[in-house]
């Protein structure tokens, strides 16, 4: 059979089914519906963002609204099963469906509810993600002050998990916890850059190493270097994916048992790393998308055995509830792709010993083995909840790992400054059967070398807060380089009239706002947390940091004439707003429904309240509030924070496409407008689509030049402006809103060159 163009993947593979029906980890009866349900394309499944405050608005509008219209409703005579909620995920946040991704982005019918998922995923409040890759983050138990680590972080959506995980309380815009998020590949690091950036956190940052060789970072605690230890780990390892051939239907040809013998050394390689970087008392998931013990079990029996009793898988039976899990599983064989078995290390000829190894196969002694408790682990089977397949176990460490327990801390008193020593990585590249007896040993002799590297361009990088890309000429080889993080100076010139024009409250942490250039003029100011600004000055020469910070105010060139040269951004209000005390206008939602509908209406156009609040304020950047009215239950019941322009006759809001139509969705506003042909997106392909999310940016990042262009808008909008936006129809909504990205382009033209420069460098940013 051919289907467009391609020959049939036919799903089936003999050596696979011959494995595993003989390792035996389908219960008995169960290998047929097994077999089947791999065969059987998987349901789409999506999470709400729990940390944001309209998380249950947009519940109530999917439920309400988008749920409800697939009723009854038939694709290519496939009846549309109502969406349901996944039992075993909090507070009904999670949904799937039996609609595949090929099915939503085709039918005309449903290209209403894909719009919807579309845009709230571009605007982070909505993440498509696997069901069971859900899991790891939620067994995890974050709680706000965790410093977490994710090894294998691309392309994100586990670590969008743990953000909002961090932000559980939205009344506290800078937890003390942390995710520093890691990706061996470059490129991916700028996709998890993508993701992580919708959920606007200041306690987020992208970092791009091997993480089976993931560097010590070190911290400043009163005055003294300490290694940092991560309270939270998680270790989601490549794997074969045996677990996903439901969405990579290529696995059925490609699938042998060489792919799990390769990845085991690596897998076990990061594990090791994880578990030292780990704090005691600490939590790691280990998980992969794989169902082969050779990756799962085996890696962890290696992990608990070398441990010595300092790790101990933790019992999460009663987690989850709902969730339908098989127990981990003590006994299994190794297989070569020609189908030779092999039971014991001993049984292995040496010519195959380079590709099995020792650490593959289980524990022989019966109470080394009953001690190890593997049966806490848990695999997930595809047919009993119609998911993917999926391993996780969770570890606690209670003492430190015996080939660390010799290793120093560091206790070196030092200035307010990035300081001159370093404290590398433990070796951990000891292989699948081998342990470094004496880390110090290597340590010292790599911090030489580093030493050696570093005094080539120390002048430049320990000066006050500067924190430039890592030295390492190897490093250079590969991806971008990035620019530096440069934090501002305590007295600096430039916040003095950004403080004073938006009455910033003096406990406005501004030690740690940063830039991303070290000349020339300031474009962008950025916002870490203070934990995150400690790692950064404390770590620059040995840890390559791809992204930070979200983005708090953007320069405008003319904003000197009105009191402050640096605009509110979108990206940032929701980080800036508990400290400004300046500069807010409270709206109604009628004028909300103005503001996001029309670009720069006159003030005329809106409430009699808000021309009064307007009248005796200055040109300029400004913050418009609402706040639920709990007497009017059918109205919005979340407040929204919006960045607006004060003009001398007009109001606008400072808002991207998707997050407008968000707003407008929640308020009950009908945006969908079905595509023209010409706009059709069936000829695009995958990689087309992505891109243009990659691209997804706000669009209002360039210099504003509102007092030149707003006589000439309201020219050209004046006689169509006079109509009320609420009574628009749909398709009126929707053009306005293309309008308004429209005129944001035609600004862009008449920007400097910095803008333009800067725009270029968006990606990066």
């Amino acid at each position: 059979g051919w289907a467009g163009g391609y020959p049939e993947i036919v799903k089936e593979n003999e050596l696979f089914e011959r494995y595993y029906r003989e390792l035996g980890i389908v219960p008995a009866g169960e290998w047929d519906a097994f077999m089947a349900a791999l065969r059987e394309p998987l349901p789409a499944t999506l999470r709400i963002t729990g940390y944001r405050s309209h998380a249950r608005e947009i519940l109530h509008c999917l439920k309400e609204k988008y749920f409800r219209e697939l009723q009854d409703l038939e694709v290519d005579g496939q009846k549309v099963e109502m969406p349901q909620s996944l039992s075993w995920y909090p507070e009904e946040l999670a949904w799937h469906t039996n609609l595949s991704r090929k099915i939503l982005r085709k039918s005309p019918q449903l290209e209403k509810f894909h719009q919807f998922l579309v845009s709230e995923t571009e605007c982070g409040n909505i993440s498509r993600q696997e069901a069971v890759s859900m899991i790891p983050p939620l067994l995890l138990n974050v709680s706000p002050h965790h410093k977490i680590l994710d090894m294998c972080a691309a392309p994100g959506s586990k670590t969008a998990q743990l953000i909002e995980m961090l932000h559980a309380d939205m009344n506290v815009p800078f937890p003390s916890g942390f995710v520093i998020a890691n990706d061996v590949d470059n490129k991916r690091c700028y996709l998890l850059v993508h993701q992580a950036k919708r959920l606007n956190s200041p306690c987020i940052m992208v970092v791009n190493h091997d993480a089976s060789s993931i560097p010590n970072l070190q911290i400043d605690v009163d005055g003294r270097k300490e290694i940092l230890f991560y309270d939270r780990i998680l270790c989601d390892v490549p794997c074969s994916g045996d677990g996903t051939m439901r969405k990579n239907i290529d696995v059925w040809k490609k699938w042998t048992t060489q792919n799990s013998l390769q990845l085991h050394g690596l897998q076990l390689r990061i594990a090791t790393r994880g578990v030292e970087q780990l704090a005691e008392g600490g939590r790691m998931v280990y998980s992969t998308c794989s169902l082969n013990p050779i990756e799962n079990e085996a890696v962890i029996a290696s992990l608990l055995e070398k441990s010595q009793g300092a790790l101990e898988l933790a019992d999460v039976s009663s987690d989850l509830p709902g969730l339908k899990r098989m127990p981990g599983i003590t006994k299994w064989k190794v297989m070569l792709k020609d189908g030779q078995w092999f039971e014991e290390w001993k049984d292995v000829p040496s010519n195959r010993q380079t590709q099995i190894r020792p650490t593959m196969f289980p524990v022989k002694d019966e109470e080394k083995l009953k001690a190890m408790n593997l049966e806490r682990c848990l695999r997930i089977l595809p047919h009993h909840q119609n998911t993917g397949g999926f391993f996780v176990a969770v570890l606690i460490k209670k003492s430190p790992m015996p080939w660390n327990k010799r290793q120093p801390k560091v206790h070196q008193k030092f200035p307010q400054r990035t300081g001159d020593a370093e404290v590398t990585a433990a070796n951990s590249g000891n292989g699948s059967d081998c342990i470094i007896e004496e880390p110090t040993l290597a340590e010292n002799e790599e911090s030489k070398k580093m030493q050696e590297l570093q005094n080539l361009d120390t002048e430049q990088s320990k000066k006050e807060g500067v924190c430039g890309p890592p030295p390492s000429k190897k490093m250079k080889l590969f991806g971008f380089k990035e620019d530096p993080f440069v934090f501002l100076p305590e007295d600096d010139p430039l916040f003095i009239p950004i403080q004073k024009f938006y009455a910033l409250d003096p406990s406005f942490p501004k030690m740690n706002l940063l830039t991303r250039t070290q000349e020339g003029k300031k474009r962008q100011l950025y916002m870490v947390s203070k934990e995150l600004r400690n790692v950064l000055l404390n770590n620059s020469e040995k840890m390559k940091v791809i992204n930070t910070g979200i983005k708090v105010w953007s320069r405008n060139s003319d904003g000197e004439q009105f009191g402050c040269a640096f605009r509110l951004a979108q990206e940032g209000i929701y980080t800036l707003y508990p400290f400004i005390h300046a500069r807010i206008i409270n709206v109604c939602i009628e004028d909300v429904k103005i503001l996001l509908t029309q670009e720069n209406p006159f003030l005329s156009k809106f409430s009699n309240e808000t021309q009064k609040k307007v009248k005796d304020m200055a040109m300029g950047s400004i913050v418009l509030k609402y706040d639920p009215d709990p007497e009017k239950p059918h109205d919005l019941q979340c407040p929204i924070v919006l960045c607006g322009w004060q003009g001398k006759t007009s109001l606008r809001a400072f808002v991207p496409k998707n997050e407008r139509l968000h707003y407008l969705r929640m308020m009950g506003v009908e945006v969908f407008k079905a595509k023209r042909k010409e706009e059709d997106l069936e000829d695009k392909t995958e990689e087309e689509v992505q891109h243009r999310l990659v691209q997804t940016e706000e669009r209002m990042d360039v210099e504003d030049k509102e007092h030149d262009l707003v006589p000439k808008m309201e020219a050209q909008i004046g006689e169509e402006s006079s109509q009320s936006p609420v009574k628009s129809s749909a398709m009126e909504i929707e053009n306005k809103i293309e309008d308004l990205d429209q005129f944001s382009k035609n600004a862009n033209s008449h920007v400097s060159q910095e803008a333009k420069d800067m725009d270029a460098s968006n990606v990066k940013d």
